[in-house]
């Protein structure tokens, strides 16, 4: 089922163009990452879509042509830099957004269990630290247990521990079956907790997959054995090898087309070699988003 179509959405301000003609289809249970550098349009969309921002032309439709003040129900979002009131605790704020989504306040300790705030619930927003505040807001976007999130930027600013916190916390909620919006200029971000992506530079839709496809094998298997003088000299006559180097006490084996780790580990095994080491070499998001950046020049 499609949560989301986007068709040919378009913002301008001024003679500058934020989103360009952009077309988008989100599917339930996807984490959807929109990624691109600062200024790519990625936050004007999701603004689009929260009504927050009004298009210049094109349309978009949620859960297959739900009326929008329905849909926003069912979406929690955050969208800006925490905002609490500073001198109330997490439960006081919680209680407060409670009210206005009006969703009731008898699931917030669960959610502050969820999101690892539970412990620190009778304390005031302005003693947290920024990992914590943003915990808050997620917090706060499940309290109505809505199927969609949407996140703009949701490591920004956070030091690593905070980092790896709400990653984890996303890959969670994703983990329960909702479906997850997130914009993002980070690649590592992104090929850590996204199931698809686009690519989006100054507007325009450079890319769109998945993220496991793009990250697929490359032709590099790095392997290993207890004689690694032996291994050399056997992996040397496997019909599928291209080159082989040696690095750090281990081979690279650079493959020909069509060939794969299954073919080489056969081979090794048919001429009496245990490979006590077989690692398939996996592309980088970094890597292919340099590539489709420079493919589109």
């Amino acid at each position: 089922m499609s949560v989301l179509k986007i068709n040919k959405l378009t913002k301008k301000f001024g003679k500058l163009t934020a989103v360009d003609q952009l077309d988008l289809t989100i599917e339930e249970g996807q984490v959807y990452g929109i990624l691109g550098p600062n200024g790519s349009g990625k936050t004007t969309t999701l603004g689009m879509i929260l009504e927050v921002v009004a298009p210049s032309s094109g349309s978009f439709e949620w859960f297959g042509g739900v009326e929008n003040v329905a849909a926003r129900q069912k979406i929690g979002a955050i969208l800006e830099t925490p905002c609490f009131y500073s001198y109330l605790t997490a439960v006081q704020n919680l209680r407060i957004v409670a009210h206005i989504k009006k969703c009731g306040t008898s699931n917030i300790d669960n959610i502050l269990k969820q999101v690892n705030l539970f412990e620190r619930r009778n304390d005031k927003f302005k003693n947290f630290s920024l990992g914590m505040k943003q915990r808050l807001s997620l917090a706060a976007a499940l309290l109505s247990d809505p199927p969609v999130l949407m996140l703009d930027e949701p490591t920004n600013g956070l030091d690593p521990e905070g980092i790896a916190e709400v990653r984890q916390l996303i890959r969670d909620i994703a983990a329960q079956g909702k479906t997850i919006i997130m914009a993002s200029h980070l690649l590592d971000e992104v090929q850590k907790v996204c199931t698809d992506f686009c690519i989006l530079r100054k507007g325009v839709k450079l890319h769109e997959g998945s993220v496991h496809e793009i990250l697929g094998e490359t032709n590099v298997v790095e392997i290993s054995s207890t004689d690694l003088d032996q291994l050399t000299t056997t992996v040397s006559k496997f019909e599928g090898l291209e080159k082989l180097e040696k690095e750090n006490g281990s081979l690279k084996a650079f493959l020909k087309e069509g060939q794969s780790s299954d073919h080489l580990n056969r081979f090794c095994f048919d001429q009496g070699i245990a490979l006590k080491k077989l690692i398939p070499q996996s592309k980088s998001l970094e890597q292919e988003f340099l590539k489709i950046l420079k493919e589109n020049d």
